[in-house]
């Protein structure tokens, strides 16, 4: 099972790859962002997107709200500005939650209906958490690849490697 250390952690990283990612994203101009590229959501603007239709419906789900209503295959932001701004405010969000999150409510059971299998769904915190992650990573890659694509280098993307853990040992 995972900690709160753990989310916290996460949502740490979430972050700075989201950073990183919609900085480079941002110098490549709306017509090479938004070009369709043969990924599963086309476009690096269309993947970041799903990302964050992802992202919002999730913390929905684990803070017993309802989920937002985006309509079933529209952008959530068609613009740029739009996302960039979601994409802040969702981060800023992941972050405050990632905060309470308790070991007990990870252990705990959490149920949702998945519109995607059509069924109910039951499982302890943790294991939806781990796959909110898991799918932040997933599609952060996906877009990675999108840059590579075009001849940009993201750097390093390894967890060990984010600043805030990347300590230097003294002589």
């Amino acid at each position: 099972m995972i900690t709160n250390a753990a989310v916290r952690l996460l949502a740490q990283y979430n972050r700075w790859m989201n950073e990183r990612l919609y900085a480079m994203a941002d110098t490549l101009g709306e017509e090479l962002r938004t070009a369709d590229r043969g990924a599963f959501f086309g476009s690096v603007h269309g993947t970041l997107d799903h990302l964050v239709r992802g992202d919002m419906n999730w913390l929905a789900r684990f803070e017993n709200q309802p989920l937002p209503d985006f309509g079933p295959d529209a952008l959530v932001c068609p613009t740029w500005e739009a996302l960039l701004a979601l994409r802040q405010q969702t981060d800023q969000h992941i972050d405050t939650w990632a905060g309470t999150v308790s070991d007990a409510w990870l252990a705990a059971p959490l149920s949702w209906y998945s519109a995607m299998y059509h069924q109910q769904m039951n499982m302890p915190a943790w294991i939806a958490v781990s796959h909110f992650f898991n799918h932040q990573t997933h599609h952060r890659g996906q877009v990675t690849t999108l840059f590579s694509q075009l001849g940009m280098d993201i750097g390093v993307t390894d967890l060990p490697m984010m600043p805030s853990l990347h300590h230097t040992t003294p002589d």
